[in-house]
């Protein structure tokens, strides 16, 4: 089964849009950097132990799954990416196999899986991303949302949710009205691809448990963290300038990063690595020609489209009506093309595109 994932991304630009009264002007390149006074509960906590916990289980061979506390209210499951129509869907108050299963089986036949969650970045979230990803692949469910908001948590759950997130095919949201800050960046890191309209930030992460005296010491104390933090951006695609922002911001102070410095550090969009892998997976099927079309169309879409000044939605209505002038959607590898998430209405004979809510009337996903 072919992704169109990573082509999903101007509809869920739409989406967006249509949830908030209007699409905030976006940032420009030399837009000053913005510091703020950081919120008690905002942070990235080091425990210095950067190795993978033991796994007792191996959750893809079983359901009898381990028990694993899990708080109300964080967590949320929908079938939907239009959350102004549908909010935020069901809540998860549990993380047993079964009742897990119950709760994502109505997505199967929709294709669609959007998991909003609001908490801290801890081992329960990595634990809720392990499973909530084996469900979905094993429900074969390819289109998965994670809407996030988080104030940060802890790094080294970070870098393990992130892995599980970036093996498993995940689009990241940070919505108008949400942040993602500090180790939530990590999380960023790792989606296919990353639709930000929130505010994103960072500073130095504090550790733990430290015994150190002196600024030597607690370097020396960090170095090893800082190490495995690198390695991660790198595997991610991401430039490890995030791991020197969260070295040297002071931990009281947030930094906000704009869009331009979003994309410059590999957090926004499409992610580098999967877009390879992908590209090398597309050759195959629909040839070199077609690769190159697609690339020649991304690099336009990215220069006129994507930084649209008259709103989100317009990114999708510009997207549509270039990807013609590059010959798609193409007749040979259709579902491979630009944006053939919006052709799935006319195939299936639709007389009308749906109208979304503020009035945008143009197609839904």
């Amino acid at each position: 089964m072919h992704r169109i994932l990573p082509w999903l991304l101007p509809a869920l630009c739409l989406m967006l849009a249509a949830c908030r009264p209007s699409a905030p002007a976006p940032v420009e390149a030399d837009a000053p950097k913005v510091e703020t006074t950081s919120s008690e509960d905002n942070g990235a906590i080091s425990s210095g132990r950067t190795e993978p916990a033991p796994r007792k289980v191996d959750l893809s061979r079983t359901t009898d799954w381990p028990p694993v506390s899990m708080t109300p209210g964080v967590a949320h499951v929908s079938c939907e990416v239009d959350y102004a129509e549908h909010g935020d869907g069901e809540a998860l108050d549990s993380l047993e196999f079964l009742k897990l299963a119950d709760l994502v089986k109505p997505c199967q036949d929709k294709g669609v899986l959007r998991l909003r969650y609001t908490g801290k970045i801890n081992a329960e979230f990595t634990a809720l991303m392990e499973r909530l990803s084996n469900i979905a692949s094993r429900m074969e469910i390819r289109n998965r949302v994670l809407d996030i908001d988080s104030s940060g948590g802890q790094v080294e759950n970070a870098i393990r949710a992130g892995d599980i997130i970036g093996a498993s095919q995940w689009t990241l949201w940070v919505r108008d009205d949400a942040i993602c800050h500090s180790s939530c960046l990590l999380i960023l890191a790792a989606g296919d691809n990353r639709l930000i309209a929130g505010r994103v930030g960072i500073h130095r992460m504090m550790r733990i448990n430290s015994t150190a005296s002196t600024r030597a010491e607690l370097s020396q104390e960090l170095r090893e963290v800082y190490t495995q933090l690198k390695d991660y951006l790198e595997r991610n695609g991401a430039a490890v300038t995030v791991a020197d922002l969260m070295m040297t911001v002071p931990n009281r102070k947030l930094r906000l990063l704009t869009a331009a410095e979003l994309q410059e550090y590999g957090l926004q969009g499409a992610n580098a690595v999967q877009d390879d892998l992908d590209r090398i997976q597309l050759t195959r099927r629909c040839g070199e020609g077609f690769v190159r079309r697609k690339d020649d169309f991304q690099l336009a879409f990215d220069s006129q489209c994507a930084l649209a000044s008259s709103g989100l939605d317009d990114i999708q209505n510009c997207g549509l009506a270039l990807r013609e002038r590059f010959g798609f959607p193409d007749v040979q590898c259709p579902d491979d093309s630009p944006m053939a998430e919006f052709d799935v209405g006319l195939a299936m004979g639709e007389a009308a595109p749906v109208a979304l809510p503020g009035g945008s009337g143009q197609p839904a996903p």
